[in-house]
């Protein structure tokens, strides 16, 4: 797999991740985790990009 396709696919799991934590803090009224959550789905948006600029660049 190329790096511009592998860092996508593990951007959109990090996304996943991160939504899912962001909805249980809010249903445990936990706010760490929900921040927690939100920045793992941000780190996933942003590696998911990245990853889409390796695969225009063909690196």
């Amino acid at each position: 797999m190329k790096s511009g396709t592998k860092d996508q696919v593990q951007g959109t799991i990090h996304e996943v991740k991160g939504t899912v934590k962001e909805i249980a803090g809010i249903l445990r009224e936990n706010p760490d985790l929900e921040t927690e959550g939100a920045d793992e789905k941000l780190a996933g948006e942003v590696q998911k990009k990245i990853g889409q600029v390796k695969k225009v660049l063909g690196i």
